[in-house]
């Protein structure tokens, strides 16, 4: 398989499955809260529907920007699929990505002049002051393996086992990563429900569905980042079996948890990354 086809394949894996699991999310935290719930292809649905939908642009919106920005994020998340299940590059490339996508999270929010959308983007800002601490993980990753490209640290973890169980806590720092990206997080401030949709509140249409697109890659992404590098090589099934098992963990833990203030938000997020840290130096220190 060249590499364009390769690229493609993956890209629309990352897209279906993210897609679904979103949808399983939603029916476990329905049904853990006694409700019937949506069928799980209801988000693949959402987002398919989106492109046949009339778009609209608001008066205040910073034209083209407000255009270019929408495409951005989902062109910011194919490079993250090229750089991990493609090509298994650096982790510190995968970073770079994730930092990107704050900053047109900010400019998304921005761009379309709606309070909500300005609101959410100061939220996007203050959120990464908690999630760049969670991103330590590397150097303690960096630090038991003495190597950031992901080819290598599998082929660590087959001589020495999952890194799951040599630095538990920088997995939990990676979980709680994770678990503030998941929508209805208790972490989730950038698109609470006190302001609406957060920066998708004045996108519609074709750039609303690039953005839905855009969050099915990076849940994916993010679930293969941690099964890879916390876990190791897994096949198709195991990749699968990991995936819906945290989604539903996760699920769990949104159905019964509300939604944090920004700053119990930020508090609790940066109180996990301190733990994981410390932690984890005296255990490899100890070890």
């Amino acid at each position: 398989m060249n590499l364009m086809a390769n690229i493609l394949l993956n890209v629309l894996i990352a897209f279906l499955i993210g897609s679904l699991l979103f949808g399983l999310q939603r029916k476990v935290m329905a049904r853990i809260q006694t409700r019937p719930g949506p069928p799980i292809i209801q988000h693949l649905l959402h987002t398919l529907k989106f492109f046949i939908k009339e778009s609209s642009f608001p008066y205040t919106a910073a034209m083209p920007f407000y255009i270019a920005i929408a495409s951005m994020l989902c062109a910011i998340w194919v490079s993250a699929v090229i750089v991990g299940p493609v090509i298994e590059g650096s982790l510190l490339l995968f970073f770079g990505i994730y930092a990107l996508q704050k900053i047109v999270e900010h400019n998304a929010g921005s761009s379309s002049g709606s309070p909500y959308g300005k609101l959410s983007c100061v939220r996007a800002v203050f959120s990464a002051a908690a999630e760049v601490p969670l991103f330590a993980v590397l150097v303690i990753i960096y630090l038991q393996t003495q190597t950031m490209v992901i080819s290598d640290i599998i082929n660590y973890q087959a001589v020495n086992g999952p890194l799951i169980f040599t630095i538990p806590l920088a997995a939990l720092m990676f979980f709680v990563l994770i678990l503030s990206k998941s929508p209805y997080s208790p972490f989730a401030i950038t698109k609470g429900k006190d302001i609406v949709s957060g920066y998708e509140t004045e996108h519609f249409g074709v750039l609303r569905g690039y953005l839905m697109i855009s969050e099915s890659i990076a849940w994916y992404m993010l679930l293969w980042v941690f099964l890879t590098v916390f876990i190791g090589p897994l096949g198709i099934l195991g990749y699968l079996v990991g995936m819906v098992a945290i989604s539903v963990l996760i699920a769990f833990i949104n159905s019964i948890t509300p939604l944090l203030n920004p700053n119990h938000s930020i508090m609790v997020q940066i109180t996990f990354a301190f733990i994981g840290i410390v932690g984890s130096l005296v255990l490899m220190l100890v070890m």
